[in-house]
């Protein structure tokens, strides 16, 4: 799978980025829990340098809790600040100006001495579409200030948000890179639904979804969908074996078409929506290993 999906409006948006950042004191990167790989944009790294980072762990209520740990320390290790959130319910959320201000605590401390006493906190905000950004500025700023959608792209322009007194965010477009290099990535992110699901067939992506569980995951599927998982074999391996799967769950179901056959294709929406709603359970699809 080779996704190209650069719109106009990205390269742009870097651009902006670049141009902004000498007016923020720190960059708030928000990633997927589930898929913190696929889920960042690694121009990121070039793009900021030097300046402060928080990784905002998002949805870490559908990843595996030993999976959030284990990015934890990884961040950690290597200069960020870490704070896992949910945004659609507020978990977490309430900890973000405290984990800023701690976070930028010496440089508050050399403002206080050279008299800018209560100067406010400006923070970037950055990450891919469809990672919940808006969603967590929204919860922040309690208020519906970042249009949030469901669909990536919806951010279109730069805007400021007040969240106190004492910080300010800088809300910016979703940004994805030019290509998708590894096929996992590109698979990765279309499960979430980071890319529009026009731009792979859900079937197809349904099969790669039911393999990678089955592998990963298995006792989930088992105990979701009634499955009994078939021994990996020389005819029922990669792409076929996700389709197996794929029709065994159809069948549970009772999702029948003419003739008795599996509606594979309605199958195919119910595991995405239920994988992404978090109903199939709590799965971290990357590790840092895979580095």
């Amino acid at each position: 799978m080779n996704i190209q999906w650069y719109p106009g409006h990205m390269t742009k948006t870097r651009r902006q980025i670049e141009a902004d950042l000498k007016n923020v004191d720190m960059v708030a990167e928000i990633i997927d829990a589930r898929i913190p790989v696929a889920s960042r944009n690694p121009d990121i790294d070039a793009i900021v340098g030097s300046k402060p980072r928080l990784i905002v762990l998002n949805r870490a209520d559908q990843a595996d809790p030993a999976g959030n740990r284990a990015w934890r320390a990884w961040f950690q290790d290597r200069g960020c600040t870490v704070l896992e959130t949910d945004a659609k319910t507020g978990a977490g959320v309430g900890q973000f100006s405290i984990t800023i201000k701690e976070a930028l605590k010496d440089q508050i401390a050399r403002w206080r001495e050279k008299g800018q006493v209560g100067r406010i906190v400006r923070v970037m905000v950055v990450g891919i579409p469809n990672v919940g950004k808006s969603t967590f500025i929204n919860k922040v700023a309690k208020r519906k200030s970042a249009k949030a959608g469901d669909k990536p792209g919806v951010t279109r322009g730069k805007q400021w948000v007040a969240v106190d007194a004492g910080l300010d965010l800088l809300d910016t477009p979703g940004i994805l890179w030019p290509k998708f290099e590894d096929e996992r990535i590109g698979l990765n992110l279309a499960f979430t639904g980071a890319v529009k699901d026009e731009v792979m067939d859900a079937e197809t992506l349904a099969c790669h979804l039911m393999e990678t569980l089955a592998e990963r995951y298995p006792d989930a599927l088992q105990e979701r969908y009634k499955l009994e998982l078939p021994p990996v074999s020389g005819q029922l391996e990669g792409l076929a074996y996700g389709y197996n799967l794929l029709e065994r769950a159809a069948r549970k179901r009772g999702f029948l078409i003419s003739g008795g056959e599996p509606d594979t294709e309605r199958m195919a929406k119910i595991l995405l929506d239920e994988f992404r709603g978090g109903k199939l359970g709590r799965f971290t699809l990357e590790l840092p290993e895979s580095v």
